[in-house]
């Protein structure tokens, strides 16, 4: 049988709620450098600037691709929210950074075989409202989420974007960083949670 929300259809500028969990539900960020190597993935393949450090990098450049818009690394799962500019440019993010993580991990950690339960799951989101809702889904994945240090939380609140993140989507939808505090506030029942 399928798999629930594996991507079937890939659908250029539209916004896609993606997430995927370690195989058998194990950790996937062991420590905080594991969590700054992945973010560091998204620089590689979404910065416009070139490495300084290697310039000679074969990376492909996504920019003009797709964007992140939101993003959550919890010890054993992560959760994107994307904007895919042109088709494939979602899959081939990904793949980028789940192989690129993958082979870090492993390494780093000497284990073999898949790190992930599967190859990444999502959603397409057909509304502005779901949008919103999603992204709230998103940041408010933690317990304590308000200062969570493996979101992007902080861009949305205080204005710490990284240079690969792109909040300009959600930000049109809400207006301000008080108004949107205010939405993730009014999140009361974690119970009641869009299901995903």
């Amino acid at each position: 049988m399928p798999s629930r929300n594996v991507i079937k259809i890939n659908v250029p500028e539209s916004y896609y709620h993606v997430y995927t969990r370690g195989a058998n539900k194990q950790k996937i960020f062991l420590e905080e450098c594991d969590y700054r190597y992945f973010l560091s993935l998204f620089e590689r393949y979404l910065s416009k600037e070139k490495n300084i450090y290697n310039p000679d990098e074969t990376y492909p450049k996504l920019y003009d691709s797709v964007e992140v818009l939101a993003y959550c690394l919890m010890p054993n799962h992560f959760h994107l929210l994307l904007y895919q500019i042109e088709e494939g440019g979602m899959s081939k993010l990904m793949h980028g950074i789940m192989t690129s993580y993958s082979l870090y991990f492993n390494h780093k950690y000497g284990r073999t075989g898949p790190l992930f339960e599967s190859r990444y799951k999502g959603s397409r989101i057909s509304s502005d409202e779901y949008l919103l809702h999603i992204s709230r889904y998103i940041h408010r994945n933690p317990d304590v989420w308000i200062d969570y240090p493996h979101s992007s939380i902080r861009a949305y609140l205080y204005n710490d974007i990284p240079k690969w993140m792109n909040k300009s989507h959600i930000v049109e939808l809400y207006g301000s960083a008080v108004k949107y505090h205010e939405f993730l506030e009014d999140y009361l029942d974690k119970n009641n949670k869009i299901k995903i």
